[in-house]
């Protein structure tokens, strides 16, 4: 057993009876195969975390709204307040605004992200900057649960100017895209208010993959693939 298999083996014997049945019981995640855009479950999730390093910090917050028959539909939102035990405060909280108080009345982390994980079900993510939340979910599932992510994610970040080119984003930031789509946000870096946002930017861009003919999950990552490239091609010739 290598030494990820022990501390996940490790986390998951910590739980509870309970806790161990309902990570046993979690769905499988959604492939990037055939199935058509219109027919997935996207669950646009947001972190605030206690910090940007990946390998050492912690989730604080989560916010997650589901998109389903091409629509938000805004009676399923997931948002919740981790309890971090001696939590330290950092600069971080001048972006996220989560008070320690707040953090110690948070939901018990393995409770919290079963949750999390059970209203997900079977899905793809969806994140603005895919990475950094696929990175510290991963790590924050390993840690609090001893469970590994399969779950697939799709980086609106990349989505947007791939099909909207035009709108010459050098940045691309989640605010620049606001803006350019003429949409309001008046609670940016609350994670369920900034999962809204990325969400209502992603119908947006649900609806020029399918004026562009793009019609199933395999389609767009195919289309994303050949883009990256093209992108990496362009940054190695300057």
């Amino acid at each position: 057993m290598n030494p990820l298999q022990w501390l996940n083996k490790r986390r998951h014997d910590s739980l509870s009876q309970e806790q161990r049945q309902r990570c046993e019981q979690l769905p499988n995640p959604q492939a990037l195969d055939g199935t058509a855009l219109k027919d997935t479950r996207l669950v646009v999730v947001d972190l605030e975390t206690s910090g940007l390093n990946v390998h050492r910090d912690l989730i604080l917050s989560v916010g997650a709204v589901v998109i389903e028959d091409q629509c938000v539909d805004l009676g399923s939102q997931y948002e919740c307040t981790l309890y971090r035990e001696n939590h330290q405060v950092t600069e971080s909280i001048l972006i996220h605004g989560i008070a320690p108080s707040a953090i110690a009345q948070g939901v018990d982390a393995a409770d919290a992200l079963l949750d999390f994980m059970t209203f997900s079900g079977e899905c793809v993510f969806v994140a603005f900057h895919a990475a950094f939340d696929q990175r510290m979910l991963l790590r924050g599932l390993r840690l609090d649960l001893g469970y590994k992510l399969r779950h697939k994610f799709l980086d609106v970040a990349e989505i947007a100017p791939m099909l909207y080119p035009e709108a010459n984003l050098p940045k691309g930031s989640l605010d620049e895209w606001q803006a350019y789509f003429g949409l309001l946000n008046s609670q940016r870096h609350n994670a369920a208010a900034d999962a809204l946002a990325t969400a209502e930017i992603m119908l947006i861009l649900l609806a020029r993959a399918r004026s562009s003919g793009i019609r199933t999950l395999a389609e767009l990552n195919s289309k994303l693939r050949h883009w990256r490239r093209l992108r990496q091609a362009r940054i190695g010739s300057i």
